[in-house]
């Protein structure tokens, strides 16, 4: 069996972990609780007959990256960048970030995710995406679910595909 770590990351009160939660243990909660330091879990999805096992690390929030300390991303061969939809605050810095990123641990695979898409219409996506610097791979709502197993499937499948 394959293994890949995963990382969460963005700001805090993003929704990672609510992404996480929703992802593992298909659950979801209204209460906000901070995460200290990471939290760590795994599970193994079949992607196209293989089986790969996700190491997620769900990364405490900082508005800066630079203050995560370096050693939780090493080894990850796939980031999950998280922002929310409704906090301008929270994608003003998608381009420094990633970029900051991209020199810890520059030969991983990188999706930009929009969370909390069911507080949104679209008008509201139309004028996130107007105002953000890069564009996100995917839109998702921890909340709802929507989207949260599409993320991680296809973050797995570009992960297997980068072995073949």
């Amino acid at each position: 069996m394959l293994s890949k770590k995963v990382i969460l990351t963005g700001s805090f009160g993003v929704g990672k972990t609510s992404l996480f939660n929703r992802f593992i243990f298909s659950r979801f909660s209204d209460k906000y609780l901070t995460t200290i330091g990471v939290k760590v879990n795994k599970k193994t999805i079949n992607i196209n007959g293989r089986e790969l096992s996700m190491l997620l690390w769900d990364i405490a929030g900082e508005v800066k990256q630079d203050k995560v300390p370096t050693s939780y991303f090493l080894g990850a061969s796939g980031v999950i960048y998280v922002f929310d939809l409704t906090r301008p605050s929270t994608f003003k810095n998608i381009a420094e970030d990633l970029d900051y990123l991209n020199n810890i641990i520059p030969n991983s695979t990188t999706r930009v995710v929009g969370n909390k898409l069911d507080l949104l219409d679209q008008p509201g996506v139309d004028q996130v995406k107007a105002a953000i610097s890069r564009p996100w791979d995917i839109l998702t709502s921890a909340k709802t679910g929507e989207n949260v197993e599409d993320l991680f499937h296809d973050l797995g499948k570009e992960l297997i595909s980068e072995l073949v």
